[in-house]
């Protein structure tokens, strides 16, 4: 069953749900991003009722706005405890606060961080909503110039955005030490016997440390054979604490020199967000995400790779980092984007006065020619604006 919201779905997403007959909640919002009558929609008393009666029912969302109508929906409902854990990360470090006794974090108001003295932390650290989406109000300090920075951002005008209170709250923030290693965001699921079946394994590019942008991330059959049992045996320890069950997720997690795994944050219900690592594989190699889970499919990557074993798949997120104000910009060049990658499978377009980024591209790259996404990477898209 299908929980469609705000603020955005992909075509890819709804003839998934099409094609196989999939029920889809008829909430208000999903009738309003979708407005096809042939879908096989259900009401939500029916929906209510369905959650109820099977336990371990399978749900999926492509939004976290979705969250809250399960919250206003199921009174006590067992699904609530790991969506609510998941998405506060003071709540989710308090969850495995046993697995890793000597992480240091702290919960602080944002109208206290101003008169925090930076002298009772070490460097360096990480200071983030507690309840936060798309890397927006997140800083890495190294110094005290850095906080002085991040304090003049960390400001209630300063952090207004689209999203709903339940999917970006910065009423409070968490300041915790900062995780080394390479960084990496995985889809997955924990089947009807709570175990971990691994959809994605991305890495997550960054132009230097202190960058905490969500611009490039990419995936080979490399990336994701060198890591699948380390990562596979860490979810399912996570997962054990709350017996997860029929579960998809989103985890971004950082793995050091030595391959100690620790968690940044998991994302309940969804892969990654505005529908983005979930379609990659759909859109690049034909392998559907979420039809995987609903069908409890697990991929086989040497199939899934063949004859594309020296290929990266990237997802490139254009967020507008131009230095120009949205209300000033009249087009974005699409096509000179396009001549820019290798093999552009999809550029996803979407209306920077409405939406805070110009889109995504999904990319198919030779590894030798990593160059091109260093570019963009590094790009602050000047070049493709009018």
């Amino acid at each position: 069953m299908y929980l469609i919201d705000y603020p955005f779905v992909s075509d890819f997403l709804v003839n998934t749900i099409k094609e196989h007959h999939y029920k889809i909640v008829a909430t208000k919002a999903a009738q309003e991003l979708i407005a096809d009558d042939t879908l096989n929609w259900i009401s939500e008393e029916e929906a209510i009722q369905a959650i109820y009666n099977d336990p371990h029912i399978s749900l999926y969302s492509n939004s976290e706005n979705a969250l809250a109508w399960l919250g206003q929906h199921l009174d006590e409902h067992a699904i609530l405890l790991p969506i609510n854990v998941f998405k506060d990360k003071f709540k989710f470090r308090m969850l495995i606060k046993h697995l890793f006794p000597d992480f240091y974090f702290e919960k602080v108001r944002l109208e206290d961080i101003q008169e925090l003295s930076v002298a009772q932390f070490t460097f360096p650290f990480v200071i983030k909503p507690s309840i936060g989406f798309f890397s927006i109000g997140v800083h890495i300090i190294e110094n005290e110039a850095d906080w002085e920075k991040a304090k003049a951002e960390l400001k209630k005008e300063k952090l207004e955005s689209i999203f709903p209170e339940n999917v970006l709250n910065t009423a409070h923030f968490i300041i915790e030490e900062f995780i080394e290693g390479e960084e990496y965001a995985i889809d997955y699921y924990h089947n009807e016997k709570g175990e971990v079946v691994l959809l994605n394994v991305m890495y997550h590019l960054f132009s230097s440390g202190k960058d905490t942008s969500d611009r490039v991330y990419f995936t080979s059959k490399e990336i994701i054979q060198k890591h699948k049992v380390a990562i596979e045996n860490f979810l399912t320890v996570i997962g054990n604490e709350l017996e997860l069950k029929n579960f998809p997720a989103h985890a971004e997690i950082r793995i050091d020199k030595e391959g100690k795994i620790t968690p940044i944050e998991i994302n309940p219900l969804r892969f990654g967000g505005w529908c983005t690592t979930g379609d990659l594989f759909g859109v690049t190699l034909g392998f559907n995400s979420s039809l995987s889970y609903f069908e409890k499919r697990k991929p086989d990557w040497d199939v899934l790779f063949k004859g594309k074993e020296d290929k990266l798949f990237s997802l490139v997120v254009l967020d507008n980092n131009s230095g120009i104000p949205s209300s000033e910009i009249k087009a974005f060049d699409y096509s000179s984007l396009a001549n820019d990658f290798e093999h552009p499978s999809l550029i996803r377009k979407l209306d920077i006065q409405k939406y805070p980024v110009f889109g995504f591209v999904f990319a198919e790259t030779q590894k030798q020619n990593k160059k091109e996404l260093n570019d963009i990477l590094e790009s602050n898209l000047r070049k493709y604006i009018n």
